[in-house]
C-alpha cells in the first residue's frame, strides 16, 4: 500500500491530474497493487485566500508520503516567482529532491520539428542536479535602482552534491542498458571552477565504480546544437541545475512539445515528486481541451520510481498506442478529443497492453 500526496495546483493542473489518477487506478488494478491518495489545495487560490504557500505543518505531512503527484503551479493573479520559489523550489530543497529526471522520448505518431528524425532517433534522458548551482539563491544586490547597481548570483557546487548526482546518473545509465553512455554537459572552458569539480568527480567515479559505462563530455552550447542535429548521439546526459533547466525545455520541443513532457524531482531515499512540465496554462482552465498525456506520463514515472515497473510500462505503452493512432495533434483544442476523452483513450488502451 503506497501513500501518495496529490497537489492538483493551479490552472489546468486539476484537469490533467484527474486524468492521471484515472489511468493510475486502471494500471494499478491491472498490476495488482494498491495505493491511497490525500489531496492538498496548495497553490495560487490558497495563497490569495490565506497568504499561505507551504505551511510547516503541511510540509511535515508531505515528508510521510511515498510520493507526490503534482499538477501545475502558477496563477495569473500572483506575482511570478512567489509560488515558484515558495512552493516548487521549497519542496525540492526541503525534501532534498536532488535529482531532476527528464526523459526525452519521441512517441510514435508525434510530430517533431527536427527534420528526418523519428522515435528511433530521439530517446535519451537528462539527469539534472536539482538543489544546488544558481538556484540556491546565494548572492545579493548593492545600490539597487541606481546607475551603480550591482547584482551577484553565485553558483554553489559542493563535492557531496556533485558526487551524488553523478553517481545517480551512472547507476541510471547502467539500469537503462541502452548504449551505456553517460555524457557530462558543462562549460569547462569558461566556468573553470564549477566544472573542474564536475569533470574531476565524473572521471573519478567512472574510473573507480563504473568502468563499464562509456564517458563523454560536451559543452552546453554544443549540446544544444547536437540535440537538434543528432539527438541519436545521446543516451543519458548529466549536468548542473541551470544548464539542465535550459536543455530539458529544448528536449521537450524535440519530443513533441510540453503536452507530452513529464519530469520527476527525485530523492532516491526519500519522497519524490512527479509532474507535467508544461505549467498551469491558465487560458485553457475549465475548457476541457488541455492535453493530459504529460501528467499521465508523470504518473507512470512515479510508479516506476516506486518500483512498480510493470504498471509504469503498461502506462507508457498505452500512451504510445494513443499517440500512434488516435490524436490529431498534441496541442490544446486540436487533439480531436477532450481532456477527459484522452484519459479514457489511455485507460482503454491499457486493456490491450
Amino acid at each position: 500500500m503506497y501513500k501518495i500526496a496529490v497537489l492538483p495546483g493551479d490552472g489546468t493542473g486539476p484537469e490533467v491530474v484527474k486524468e492521471g489518477l484515472k489511468v493510475m487506478e486502471a494500471a494499478s488494478q491491472k498490476a495488482g497493487f494498491r495505493y491511497e491518495t490525500v489531496t492538498y489545495d496548495l497553490g495560487g487560490e490558497r495563497y490569495m485566500k490565506t497568504g499561505e504557500i507551504l505551511p510547516e505543518s503541511v510540509l511535515e505531512e508531505l515528508k510521510t508520503f511515498d510520493a507526490i503527484y503534482l499538477g501545475a503551479i502558477g496563477h495569473p493573479d500572483v506575482k511570478p516567482g512567489i509560488l515558484e520559489k515558495g512552493l516548487l523550489l521549497a519542496l525540492r530543497f526541503e525534501l532534498d529532491q536532488y535529482i531532476n529526471l527528464r526523459p526525452v522520448k519521441l512517441y510514435p505518431g508525434v510530430y517533431t520539428p527536427v527534420k528526418d528524425k523519428g522515435p528511433e532517433d530521439i530517446d535519451f534522458v537528462v539527469v539534472r542536479e536539482n538543489t544546488e548551482g544558481l538556484y540556491t539563491g546565494t548572492g545579493g544586490a548593492l545600490k539597487k535602482g541606481t546607475s551603480e547597481e550591482v547584482a551577484i548570483q553565485t553558483s554553489v557546487n559542493t563535492r557531496k552534491g556533485v558526487e551524488r548526482c553523478l553517481r545517480y546518473a551512472f547507476e541510471y545509465t547502467k539500469r537503462r542498458g541502452k548504449r551505456n553512455t553517460l555524457t557530462l554537459v558543462g562549460k569547462t572552458n569558461v566556468l573553470t571552477h564549477a566544472f573542474d569539480l564536475w569533470e574531476r568527480a565524473f572521471n573519478e567515479i567512472g574510473d573507480d565504480e563504473f568502468g563499464e559505462i562509456k564517458r563523454e563530455y560536451a559543452h552546453v552550447d554544443a549540446t544544444c546544437m547536437w540535440m537538434v542535429k543528432n539527438p541519436e548521439w545521446f543516451d543519458v546526459i548529466v549536468t548542473d541545475n541551470m544548464f539542465g533547466d535550459i536543455i530539458t525545455d529544448l528536449g521537450a520541443m524535440i519530443q513533441g512539445g510540453m503536452g507530452i513532457a513529464a519530469g520527476g524531482n527525485i530523492n532516491p531515499k526519500g519522497v519524490s515528486m512527479f509532474e507535467p512540465i508544461g505549467g498551469s496554462a491558465p487560458k485553457y482552465t475549465g475548457k476541457n481541451v488541455i492535453n493530459p498525456l504529460a501528467a499521465i506520463c508523470a504518473a507512470g514515472m512515479m510508479f516506476d520510481t516506486l518500483g512498480q515497473h510493470e504498471a509504469a510500462d503498461t502506462i507508457e505503452k498505452a500512451v504510445m498506442a494513443v499517440t500512434a493512432g488516435k490524436l490529431e495533434s498534441l496541442s490544446a483544442g486540436k487533439m480531436g478529443y477532450s481532456t477527459e476523452e484522452v484519459g479514457d483513450l489511455v485507460v482503454d488502451a491499457l486493456g490491450g497492453v
